[in-house]
């Protein structure tokens, strides 16, 4: 008997919208999906592949991780589907490769669930999270070479500085790095908590008691350079949206305000027309290949939020193929 989402803990954020959205490019050609590929570009603890194999007992998934903890989980959730389910351990942004390495010139519908993962947070020990003591790891594949601890402990007075704006969008970014360096002189950092005790020093109590856990925003810079997420994420929206088969749809959640501006300018692209403004019409190769399938970013509504609290900052959005470039044909 197939497994209800959440009986590992996990609940996946929006699963039900997200499956809404890409139902229509499942069952095109049948109504069980038989036949049609869903592509997990982010598998994390297994919750939405688990749905889509749950409601479509034809479909096959292609699921992706970087984590191998993650597939080692996923892989025990998903035990009921093994013969539906293909695992592959790469970045989402080679999605190209492992759909050719799986024997697929396309996908029907995909999705792409950003940041890290609930199942990630919860194993204090990759020291993901700022609220216990932990190395400072914060790497979502164990074989990657840079920790956090090696960004505190080389990273110049800039280049920390850069990552914690960029990335965390910390306006004491060069307060914060000025302290870590002074600190490292000291000791080396090598646990979260002691990180965390700077970041109440350096931060002023009137931003403490008004923005959150002063923590937040550096956890996330350092997760994000740790991983080279911007990049990845960079590469793999054009990725996924090459693979898409005409009548597709790709689905993308993000958590935070840099991820999701990069997704909506590659989706912006694709569903815009490249013929001179002011034409009546488009001009032979400049139409769009993409349609969007949602009206801006959607969030998830009170009731989810209350139930799951980790979707509060989730933008979704998402697009379908209707046309294929002249060069793909």
């Amino acid at each position: 008997m197939a497994r209800r989402s959440g009986e590992h803990g996990h609940v996946p954020v929006m699963a039900a919208r997200m499956l809404d959205l890409i139902t229509p490019a499942l069952t095109a050609d049948s109504p069980d999906g038989a036949g049609a590929v869903f592509v997990d570009g982010t598998l994390g603890a297994g919750g939405h592949s688990e749905l889509v194999l749950t409601t479509f007992p034809g479909v096959h998934v292609v699921a992706i991780d970087r984590d191998h903890n993650a597939i080692a989980s996923a892989t025990q959730r998903l035990s009921d589907f093994s013969d539906r389910i293909t695992y592959a351990r790469n970045r989402y942004d080679e999605i190209g490769e492992v759909l050719a390495e799986t024997g697929h010139d396309t996908y029907q519908a995909g999705l792409l669930d950003l940041g890290v993962s609930s199942m990630q947070l919860d194993q204090a020990e990759r020291g993901f999270a700022y609220s216990v003591d932990a190395p400072l790891d914060m790497r979502m594949n164990a074989d990657d070479p840079l920790t956090a601890a090696d960004i505190l402990n080389t990273y110049g007075h800039g280049e920390l500085a850069r990552v914690l704006s960029e990335y965390g969008e910390e306006r004491f970014a060069g307060k914060i790095a000025s302290t870590v360096l002074r600190e490292r002189e000291v000791r080396p950092f090598d646990t979260s908590a002691r990180l965390v005790e700077l970041l109440y020093r350096a931060i002023p109590a009137a931003t403490r008691r008004t923005g959150g856990h002063p923590a937040k925003r550096t956890f996330q810079a350092l997760r994000i350079e740790v991983n080279g997420e911007m990049d990845s994420l960079r590469r793999a929206v054009p990725a996924a949206l090459d693979a898409l088969a005409v009548g597709g749809r790709l689905v993308v959640m993000s958590y935070q305000s840099l991820e999701d501006r990069i997704v909506k300018r590659e989706f912006t692209e694709r569903i815009s027309s490249s013929s001179p403004p002011g034409l009546p019409f488009d001009l032979p190769g400049t139409a769009p290949e993409f349609a969007a399938v949602t009206r801006g970013a959607e969030q998830a509504d009170d009731e989810e939020i209350e139930s799951n609290p980790r979707s509060a900052p989730v933008r979704l959005r998402a697009v379908e193929r209707i046309e294929i470039s002249r060069e793909k044909r």
